[in-house]
């Protein structure tokens, strides 16, 4: 068993990422995994990323406040323990509209 203290989580730096301070739970630096990694994305108000895409699947589940999630052609905004899948090539921003702080996990494959 691998265990990781939210105390003890490390940051990671995550290329156009902006307002927002993302720890890595389980996976690539943090634990051994063969599948997936896991982060947590802590966005200030205002924080958001770049609209793009990913070779990979993405799981994004809101813990705390609201994040708003935009493709090409659509747009939601995820409420506490909301989640969205983004398939692979699916091009995707994040933002948080509001004026409260708010989290987001995130789940991808390790590949």
């Amino acid at each position: 068993m691998q265990v990781t203290r939210y105390s003890e989580a490390r940051p990671y730096e995550a290329p156009e990422h902006y307002g927002m301070a993302c720890l890595r739970l389980q996976g690539k630096e943090a634990t051994q995994t063969d599948t997936v990694w896991i982060g947590l994305s802590h966005l200030l108000p205002g924080g958001e990323t770049s609209l793009k895409d990913a070779a990979v699947e993405k799981i994004y589940v809101v813990v705390a406040g609201e994040v708003t999630v935009e493709t090409p052609t659509e747009s939601v905004t995820l409420a506490f323990l909301d989640s969205c899948r983004l398939a692979p090539g699916e091009a995707r921003r994040l933002v948080n509209k509001t004026n409260a702080p708010a989290s987001i996990l995130l789940a991808m494959p390790t590949g």
